[in-house]
């Protein structure tokens, strides 16, 4: 079993005009293609071949030493654009709603403090990276990682992410990572978001 591209739930164009359909397209088809070749290509004819993308990523310390730096690499790209797709939606925005709502509230007080936590992780990470809002032992919190590290990784379960690399913004907003952030939660799916809480506290 080899490790695939997932399609995109909507067309390139569906996020404009908060990230362009150009952007997109080299994003899902030539990055995240990228990663999905790099992972195949390193752990072809190895036990590790049948493994979900989660497991290897979940279970990283277990990869030989001589494949985990491209599986860590490449692996975490894989499953990160994999839950980035997925929390956005060209019908997302607006705010979370139901269990998960009362969650984020009692864990940073209200929703605009929630945002500006994550916002601050997003913005803070230098280089390259991710800021993501997880479940750790069952609760909320904030965190950025570098390069492709996932959550997954150090045991905590990821429930929203952004991609921070300058190649998901670079073209429509070049070194403007502020204005990306603050258009990123027009496209938000709560929805999916609410999901992944409500499958990680079952």
């Amino acid at each position: 079993m080899s490790i695939t591209l997932p399609d995109l739930p909507y067309d390139y164009s569906a996020l404009e005009p908060h990230i362009d359909a150009r952007t997109m397209e080299i994003h899902h088809g030539k990055h995240h293609r990228a990663y999905v070749d790099k992972t195949n290509a390193a752990i072809a004819g190895t036990e590790f071949e049948d493994k979900s993308i989660e497991e290897l990523i979940a279970d990283l310390e277990l990869v030989p030493e001589g494949i985990r730096t491209a599986v860590r690499s490449s692996g975490g790209g894989v499953i990160n654009h994999n839950i980035f797709w997925t929390v956005l939606s060209p019908d997302g925005g607006g705010e979370p709603s139901g269990a998960f709502a009362e969650a984020l509230a009692g864990a940073f007080g209200d929703s605009a403090s929630f945002r500006r936590t994550f916002t601050d992780a997003a913005l803070g990470q230098f280089g390259s990276g991710w800021a993501w809002l997880v479940l750790s032992d069952g609760a909320l919190a904030v965190m950025k990682t570098p390069n492709q590290d996932s959550p997954l990784t150090e045991g905590r379960i990821p429930l929203l992410c952004l991609d921070v690399w300058e190649h998901a913004y670079y073209l429509k907003y070049q070194n403007r990572r502020p204005e990306y952030v603050e258009v990123f939660w027009n496209i938000v799916n709560w929805e999916e978001v609410g999901r992944r809480y409500e499958e990680g506290m079952a």
